[in-house]
């Protein structure tokens, strides 16, 4: 294994002359954050790279110092990467350890490093690659999951099912029209993604502590190299900037919410009371005493996630709050919060994904329980408008007596006779009977965006042109 132990004394050289002592094991324990920022060890090293080779270009380096450095970095990512590398806690952060480890390598070039930038800006840069390729990968997880609902939807465009509002049976929908309300939903997160990497597309390294530096650097050949759009154009901001942190933690609370949605209604729909779906043996667990239980736990743990990244997003906020300009030690706190809730979020869209692609739809019950609770009412008041002329209030007043006589019966409204209609309002015919099945009402429902099989296949064709 490479060595990169060090005492307490070698450690103050890392500080500089200034400390005469090295901090007390709770200074240390507090102070350290190897223990998780080791996490951004490749984007330290690529932007390590791309500054030692932007210094050489300016000629503030020599061109034989870049390559030394360059061959020592890439010789510490490999040792990283195959797990022959010992991080240590008294060097603090991934950028002292792997400077440390660089030293040894190569020696004095490896001290020519750090010209004409700062911790600061370093771990600014660290962070924001860091968040950038979390993004870039949300991103296609949604696309999977968007693809997944697309397929079902397509499926189930004509599957109908009861619409529901306050969780009480409102006018039938299709399957396949509840489908696409997820389609729509995970679509904004997605855009929120894209919206969220544009925004932080500019490059920190370069504005140094705080100040920029009076060296002759190329902060646009450094931005390049990175991937960046360009360099960001206040150096103070630079390094008090944890935006892109804190949208990015947003993005996931919103899409957090949306899975969590779904995940409910898996839950509520899986029950035998419902019995709208079924899960398969791989997202469900049984009961330890009950042997005839299902449960749907990957749905109650995607449900149960929201709330992790819920908190990591209030804790940010709350780090970030009352700091003054620029940098600040408590910025360190930063990024456990968005390393858990990344992983939080990869883990709920993939569980998601899956349910979706694996889920058993019951459409023989969702039929029967799309006719429950009078859901054609609205129908009919419609037809009273449509054909009879009425005013929509006095339908709706006729229609609710019509309900109140079907309740009565213990009947559907289609099962009411016509004799018992036209006790209510004279002009209904037995033409009414026509709207008040299901199938009737979703087909009639063609207005832009609807429920009607029509339009939800067009709703589907636009999405999978997008997708």
């Amino acid at each position: 294994m490479a060595e990169s132990k060090t005492d307490t004394k070698s450690s103050n050289q890392m500080w500089g002359g200034r400390f005469a002592s090295g901090p007390d094991a709770i200074m240390e324990e507090i102070n350290a954050s190897i223990g998780f920022d080791k996490k951004l060890f490749a984007q330290d090293i690529r932007g390590s790279i791309a500054h030692a080779t932007m210094l050489a270009h300016q000629g503030i380096i020599s061109a034989d110092d870049k390559d030394k450095i360059v061959h020592g970095l890439n010789t510490i990512l490999s040792e990283i990467e195959t797990g022959n590398f010992e991080f240590s806690r008294q060097l603090e952060d991934i950028h002292m350890n792997v400077e440390a480890r660089l030293a040894t390598l190569i020696g004095p070039a490896a001290g020519r490093l750090h010209t004409a930038r700062s911790r600061n800006d370093q771990v600014a840069l660290d962070f924001r690659l860091w968040v950038k390729e979390e993004l870039e990968k949300t991103e296609k997880m949604l696309t999977g999951l968007i693809a997944a609902f697309l397929d079902r939807a397509e499926e189930h465009a004509e599957s109908v099912m009861p619409g529901f509002t306050h969780l009480q049976t409102a006018q039938p929908v299709t399957f396949g029209h509840h489908c696409m309300a997820y389609v729509e939903m995970f679509g904004r997160d997605r855009s929120r993604v894209r919206h969220a990497i544009e925004h932080l597309d500019e490059s920190p390294i370069g504005a140094a502590a705080l100040a920029g530096t009076g060296y002759p650097i190329d902060r646009h050949m450094t931005a390049k190299a990175l991937g960046f759009r360009e360099p960001t154009r206040n150096s103070i901001d630079t390094v008090s900037d944890r935006d892109f942190a804190i949208e990015f933690l947003s993005i996931a609370a919103i899409a957090g919410m949306h899975l969590s949605r779904l995940a409910e209604e898996i839950v509520i729909w899986s029950t035998p009371q419902f019995g709208f779906v079924r899960l398969s043996d791989a997202f469900s667990t049984g009961s330890s005493i009950m042997p005839q239980k299902k449960n749907p736990d990957a749905a109650e743990l995607v449900r149960a996630k929201t709330g992790r990244i819920n908190g990591s997003l209030v804790a940010l906020l709350t780090i970030m709050k009352g700091l003054p300009l620029a940098y600040s030690k408590d910025m360190q706190e930063d990024k456990e919060q968005v390393f858990d809730a990344a992983e939080s979020l990869e883990l709920a869209i993939a569980a998601m994904t899956g349910m979706v692609r694996d889920m058993t739809v019951n459409t023989a019950r969702m039929k029967a329980a799309a006719g429950s609770g009078y859901s054609t009412a609205t129908d009919l008041a419609d037809w009273l408008v449509r054909e009879a002329g009425l005013p929509f209030r006095d339908a709706h007043h006729v229609t609710g007596r019509a309900v109140g006589l079907a309740e009565s019966k213990s009947c559907d409204l289609a099962e009411l006779p016509l004799a018992d209609l036209q006790a209510i309002h004279p002009d209904i015919t037995d033409k009414v009977y026509d709207v008040l099945t299901v199938e009737a009402s979703v087909a009639s429902r063609k207005s832009f965006g609807g429920t009607a099989p029509s339009e939800v296949r067009k709703q589907i064709a636009f999405w999978r042109a997008r997708n």
